[in-house]
């Protein structure tokens, strides 16, 4: 199989994939019991309206938000959205749109998240590769620390540093993005505001991926120097400089892929803790959206979520197909 051609299963299997995912970003929140109508409708009744009030509403906002249609046409409806770059309204901050929301939702969560995974991918693999290379005591060391926190809920390690840095340091603040009184803006007063506030989350999200990531490099570097291709290069007197380019260069490849699952778990982390730091990101968006049934949010969260993690992954493939020497032979074999 030649490069081309591989290129060319991997495009067509992540087209599918993507097809697949719509359909269940689609089906998935009419899944979760009751409608998001049902939830604004019993908000109406606490306040004391009537019943036949309350079923003028819901038959009005059945008809508004087109769920008195078939699943089929509510489906091609949002298909034909989607094309248009449209992901609706919010059910429960109507008539606000989806894109609005997560337009205010996803650059605090890229701000937070980009940043955790790209260093904790560095730091992580440095950490790791140096530790299979020295071995002893650095080894034994790197490896039980990084275990630990790779082992760590996102929800326990967060809380450990809200507890110690806020509630008996009291060094950064409890929970939130920025002070109260003040609105986001591009200003050094609000960045420095929202930097104290930033810290917590950022520090519990990049242990977790400096853990896991030290882990993994590890054990892919002490496979590499243990395999037959190192011992007969040794023998032959390569020098450790140029064997070590070789064997790193060969443990990077699992880590590649798993900076793109990085990115698929991103939004497991993201979610749990920014509802523990009370952070105004995808994941607390997410987490509102499914409490109100709000199809439309959940819809549109999950499906830019969807389509991150498979152009991460696709990417991922397309850079295999240049890096990885079995796919360069195959390549020069097809010729």
């Amino acid at each position: 199989m030649g490069l081309r051609r591989y290129l060319a299963r991997k495009t067509v299997w992540y087209l599918g994939a993507l097809v697949v995912a719509v359909i269940l970003n689609f089906l998935l929140p009419r899944l979760i019991p009751g409608n998001p109508v049902d939830v604004i409708v019993s908000q109406l009744g606490r306040g004391g309206l009537s019943s036949e009030a309350q079923q003028r509403i819901y038959a009005d906002f059945t008809r508004q938000f087109g769920l008195d249609k078939p699943m089929w046409q509510q489906f091609i409806t949002y298909v034909v959205a989607i094309f248009h770059g449209d992901l609706g309204k919010s059910f429960a901050n109507y008539p606000t749109p989806v894109n609005s929301l997560i337009g205010q939702a996803l650059p605090w969560t890229l701000a937070l998240q980009v940043p955790a995974i790209l260093l904790g991918w560095i730091i992580g693999n440095v950490l790791g590769a140096v530790a299979a290379y020295k071995g002893g005591g650095w080894d034994k060391s790197v490896f039980t620390t990084s275990l630990v926190f790779s082992s760590a809920p996102y929800y326990c390690l967060a809380l450990i540093l809200l507890y110690v840095g806020a509630v008996v340091m009291g060094v950064f603040p409890v929970g939130g993005a920025y002070s109260l009184g003040t609105s986001p803006s591009m200003t050094w007063g609000f960045i420095a505001d929202a930097s104290t506030f930033y810290w917590l989350p950022f520090l519990s999200l990049l242990l977790i991926n400096v853990g896991g990531q030290a882990v993994g490099m590890r054990s892919m570097a002490i496979y590499e120097l243990g395999s037959d291709y190192v011992n007969y290069s040794r023998s032959l007197g390569i020098g450790d400089r140029k064997m070590t380019t070789y064997i790193f260069r060969n443990a990077m490849l699992p880590q590649i892929t798993g900076l793109a699952l990085s990115i698929g778990a991103m939004i497991g982390g993201a979610l749990i803790t920014e509802l523990v730091f009370s952070y105004p990101g995808m994941g607390y968006l997410l987490f509102n959206a499914i409490s109100s049934s709000d199809y439309s949010v959940i819809q549109g969260v999950t499906l830019i979520i969807t389509v991150a993690v498979l152009v991460a992954n696709y990417l991922v493939e397309v850079l295999y197909g240049f890096i990885d020497p079995r796919i360069r032979a195959a390549k020069s074999g097809e010729k």
